[in-house]
C-alpha cells in the first residue's frame, strides 16, 4: 500500500479529527482542512491525492472546489520518457528494489529493466 495524502473536510469537528487519525495510523499523511472555502485553497496546492469531503457543509462552494478539482487550463503531459521513468522508479518503490519482481510486474525482462534503469539514473547506491 502506498502512502497517500489527504486532505480532510467535515462539518463535525470531532468526526474530522477521528478521520485524521485513523488514515494516519494507516500509514497517510492527513491533514484537516479547517473550514470549506480552505478545502479548495488547499486543493491548489500540489500534494494532495485525496480529498474526503462532507458535502453537506453548508458554506461549500461546489464551484471552486470543482475548479479546483479540474483546472481549466490542463496541464502539459508528460514526455513518454518521463512518464516510463516515473512508472518504473514506482514500481521499483513497490518492489523494494527487487528487480526480478519489477520486471514481471511490469512485462518486461530483467536486463531491459536493468539498460532502462541505467538510461533514466535509477541505480541505487551499493554501500
Amino acid at each position: 500500500m502506498s502512502t497517500r495524502h489527504v486532505l480532510v473536510l467535515d462539518a463535525d469537528p470531532e468526526r474530522q479529527a477521528h478521520l485524521v487519525q485513523l488514515l494516519r495510523g494507516a500509514g497517510h499523511h492527513a491533514a484537516a482542512a479547517p473550514a470549506a472555502a480552505d478545502a479548495a485553497e488547499a486543493l491548489r496546492l500540489p500534494g494532495f491525492d485525496l480529498l474526503v469531503l462532507d458535502l453537506g457543509l453548508p458554506a461549500l462552494d461546489l464551484a471552486a472546489l470543482r475548479a479546483a478539482l479540474v483546472p481549466a487550463v490542463p496541464a502539459a503531459p508528460d514526455t513518454l520518457d518521463a512518464a516510463e521513468r516515473r512508472h518504473i522508479a514506482l514500481t521499483l518503490a513497490y518492489t523494494q528494489g527487487n528487480k526480478r519482481q519489477a520486471a514481471h510486474l511490469l512485462g518486461i525482462s530483467r536486463s531491459t529493466l536493468l539498460i532502462k534503469i541505467r538510461r533514466y539514473g535509477l541505480e541505487t547506491p551499493q554501500p
